[in-house]
């Protein structure tokens, strides 16, 4: 029997999948909305978006926290996206491995902008990275000197691909979003976005078939285990 979400008419496992569905694939609120239809599940794209709102976040914070610790490489890079047709700045870090350590929209790429993403992601990873790599922007070597000036710092455009290949995903969603309506409905959208999508895509090309399978059955599990057991308030 499919557990019900508290105050909600629909159980735990349809909240969950829906949410999932609209995090990990370049799908709209409606396409997931047709997706569910054909399962014979009825729920409307306007409960979709609601649930995503408000349980995408919750998801994603529940998989950090039980992600293996984060690596000592720090790469920093920020890109420009466009919001309701005026230039943003989308702040990313990754670790040596490509895991998305966090991100954040800013109007601007200056060494204020710059030091404040490198304090908040101190202060969200608790700790300093041992090395920090970026590519050429000053603002960066900037923040650097001025925060953690002991931590070892590599400015060249070369050595961040990891930090400019994580932007892809971020790219093809916004295309298929045909852009962000505003800077908070992306930051909320990213945020979860980074949390959940990059769960369900293991470094397939190091694994052999059977490996894969087994890593896709952990993930799914987990994911499983975080959505049934993250309370769900109030009503659909």
């Amino acid at each position: 029997m499919r557990r019900r979400s508290r105050g909600h008419r629909y159980p735990a496992e349809v909240i969950s999948h829906c949410v999932w569905l609209y995090f990990r694939f370049p799908l709209s609120f409606r396409e997931v909305e047709e997706l569910m239809l054909q399962r014979g599940i009825l729920v409307s794209h306007e409960t979709v978006r609601r649930w995503c709102a408000k349980f995408g976040q919750a998801y994603a914070n529940g998989l950090r926290r039980r992600r293996p610790r984060p690596g000592d490489k720090w790469h920093l890079d920020e890109v420009f996206v466009k919001i309701s047709g005026v230039r943003q700045y989308l702040w990313r870090a990754v670790d040596q491995d490509g895991n998305v350590l966090d991100v954040l929209l800013q109007s601007k790429r200056d060494a204020k902008a710059a030091k404040r993403f490198l304090a908040m992601l101190m202060k969200k990873q608790q700790r300093m990275s041992r090395d920090m790599v970026t590519d050429k922007l000053r603002s960066c070597s900037t923040a650097h000197r001025e925060l953690r000036p002991s931590v070892e710092y590599r400015s060249h455009k070369g050595l961040n691909n990891r930090a400019e290949n994580s932007h892809q995903p971020t790219r093809q969603r916004e295309r298929a979003m045909k852009g962000f309506r505003s800077v908070g409905a992306a930051q909320r959208f990213l945020s979860a976005f980074s949390g959940i999508s990059p769960h369900f895509q293991p470094r397939r090309h190091l694994m052999t078939a059977a490996e894969h399978h087994l890593e896709m059955t952990i993930r799914f599990t987990l994911w499983d285990h975080i959505t049934k057991n993250i309370g769900l308030p109030t009503q659909s």
